[in-house]
């Protein structure tokens, strides 16, 4: 077992599977979830996109992460085969730059839609929820990055002017879809139009007395934090307004994290190349390398 410790900042139902993980090849880790993953208070918005769907509006379904992944199909899972019923409410939409009815349509009730995923965790949602291999689009294992540069560049060829996207994605505590935007302004540069619904929200964790503690411990004590999300970042300088940072270690699975681990003030900050496999090893030698 690694002598140091490395702090596990993901949602809690991905940061119990990435402790065992790291425990099984001897890396000694410790959960701290950074972010809260919790249900819509409103589901209508999402249910109108599943009628969209329905009716073969949408080219392609994007989904930004596993959580999106799960999170949208969970009210399907019990729908069986017919979709037909689903519930629309004309007063509650996803978020889109033109009017339902009168926008572009790339096909019937009857067309696939594409299923994009920026990474390998998100393709392993989409299987579990039954979605058929073959349609479903992703960076190859071997990319340099896995978000939506790298996957843009996989699926441009699919976009025509006029076509539709649905991009799912997490929210804030208010519903609100949010997140980069840059696929969005990639489809509609290529003539075509992103819409934008949330599945899921992402909430800022409570942290009990042991959560502060190890906190503030692992800020200066060699324990390497395992950053996957820009937000988690945030969420944990705002739950430690008081903690100095300078003497903290972090890795970081993207230059975009990397930079926010920075701006908070981490003193040593790594970047890991994507992948599960590249992340162990990254950890493996920084927990090993003489500080």
């Amino acid at each position: 077992m690694t002598a140091c410790r490395v702090i596990v900042t993901r949602p809690a139902y991905e940061a119990a599977r990435w402790t065992a993980l790291l425990d099984a090849h001897g890396i000694r880790a410790q959960a701290l979830p950074l972010i809260e993953i919790a249900p819509l208070a409103d589901v209508r918005a999402l249910q109108n996109a599943w009628a969209r769907i329905d009716r073969g509006v949408y080219r392609a379904l994007m989904f930004v992460s596993a959580q999106a992944v799960r999170y949208f199909f969970a009210p399907r899972a019990g729908a069986g085969a017919d979709h037909a019923d689903a519930t629309v409410d004309a007063n509650v939409d996803v978020d889109v730059g033109a009017d339902t009815d009168s926008a572009p349509r790339t096909g019937t009730s009857n067309a696939r839609p594409r299923h994009w995923a920026t990474g390998a965790g998100t393709v392993a949602a989409l299987l579990a929820a039954g979605v058929d291999a073959q349609t479903i689009d992703a960076p190859p294992a071997d990319a340099p990055a896995f978000d939506s540069e790298a996957l843009w560049s996989r699926v441009r060829a699919q976009v025509q002017p006029g076509a539709r996207v649905l991009i799912v994605r997490g929210a804030q505590a208010d519903g609100v879809p949010s997140g980069r935007d840059w696929l969005a302004r990639a489809i509609a540069a290529a003539g075509a139009q992103a819409d934008n619904v949330a599945a899921y929200r992402r909430l800022a964790p409570v942290f009990d007395a042991a959560q502060h503690a190890l906190a503030r411990q692992a800020a200066a004590d060699g324990s390497l934090w395992l950053f996957g999300s820009s937000q988690a970042i945030g969420n944990l300088c705002a739950a430690l307004p008081e903690v100095d940072w300078r003497l903290a270690r972090a890795l970081t699975t993207h230059p975009r994290i990397a930079q926010a681990a920075q701006t908070a003030g981490f003193g040593e900050v790594h970047t890991s190349a994507p992948g599960q496999a590249a992340v162990i090893e990254a950890l493996l030698k920084l927990c090993r390398r003489p500080r």
